[in-house]
């Protein structure tokens, strides 16, 4: 008796599936041309955060609009209306959340790319030439390990650390990993302003959003001798004042949208790390001047190449 195989059983389209990227040549279909793309974004989000960075960084106001969203979807179960056309455009039979950030093609309506790593390299290369890069030629693998370190020695570490019912020795080997991971970065800022290059650079924009959600968010399910363990670091939590007090950086600091975005999808247990605020972000964003201070760049390297 032969037995028929399973009916294939179609995909069901996702946010992830959208990863066009943002080419130099015409024959592309994506390639780098001034008003025809467009990000919308939450600050309250840490990629809408970076990419809102990056793109003050670049000086990109006049080339490549930013439509900002609320902190919290106004569809909780099925993400922002307002994004719901460019998703349905992009994929037939949508029925994914139309979820933020999203880089869109307004000549076709439609989306280019949801992967905030591609989206923020394509806008460095969409860049007018002359402009400071955010990925300077021969520090690339560099600032790709920063983001790496970023991404699994703070964000995922400081999440196990604090994660609600995990076993306590699983949430003191997080702890270990997030100090360790800070113990590096702090030795490779003391005495130095930037990460690499002397100036603001992608490594930059990924430390110091992990260090504002670190704060803000992850820091409400430690206990409080963690937390002071965390503000152990000087030179860390320097720079990151510092960063809080430049345009391109404090001035998208949304504390409340932060705030009720957590709030809004936490199911964590408060600790008393909660009460043991490292940095006044408000203050220090409050400080950035009308027009921006330049500093001149220092000589020195910032952060070894192939860490």
């Amino acid at each position: 008796m032969s037995v028929a195989p399973p009916a294939a059983v179609p995909s069901v389209p996702s946010a992830a599936a959208f990863r066009g990227r943002i080419g130099r040549d015409p024959r592309g279909g994506h390639y780098a041309v001034p008003h025809r793309y467009r990000l919308h974004l939450s600050t309250a989000c840490p990629d809408g955060l970076r990419l809102a960075i990056g793109h003050s960084l670049l000086r990109l106001d006049d080339s490549c609009p930013v439509t900002f969203l609320p902190a919290v979807p106004d569809r909780p179960d099925s993400g922002y209306a307002a994004l719901r056309p460019l998703y349905e455009a992009g994929a037939h039979h949508y029925t994914g959340p139309a979820s933020a950030p999203v880089l869109s093609d307004d000549w076709s309506g439609r989306i280019v790319s949801t992967h905030t790593p591609d989206i923020l390299r394509d806008l460095d290369r969409f860049a007018p030439d002359g402009r400071a890069h955010l990925y300077p030629r021969g520090w690339e693998s560099t600032i790709d390990a920063v983001e790496r370190l970023c991404a699994e020695g703070i964000e995922e570490a400081a999440q196990r650390a604090g994660r609600a019912g995990a076993h306590p020795g699983e949430r003191a080997a997080a702890l270990d990993v997030l100090l360790d991971t800070l113990g590096r970065l702090e030795r490779s800022l003391a005495g130095e302003e930037y990460l690499v290059d002397g100036r603001p650079t992608a490594a930059d924009v990924e430390l110091w959003v992990s260090l504002v959600q670190l704060d803000t968010v992850h820091r409400y399910h430690l206990d409080a001798s963690a937390v002071h363990r965390v503000a152990g670091h000087p030179a860390l939590w320097s720079y990151a004042r510092r960063l809080a007090a430049h345009p391109a950086f404090g001035t998208h600091l949304d504390l409340d949208g932060i705030a009720r975005r957590h709030h809004g999808h936490c199911q964590g247990l408060e600790a008393a790390g909660a009460a043991v605020q490292i940095l006044d972000w408000a203050g220090h964003a409050a400080e950035i001047p009308g027009p921006a201070r330049r500093r001149e760049p220092s000589s020195r390297v910032r952060f070894p190449h192939g860490s």
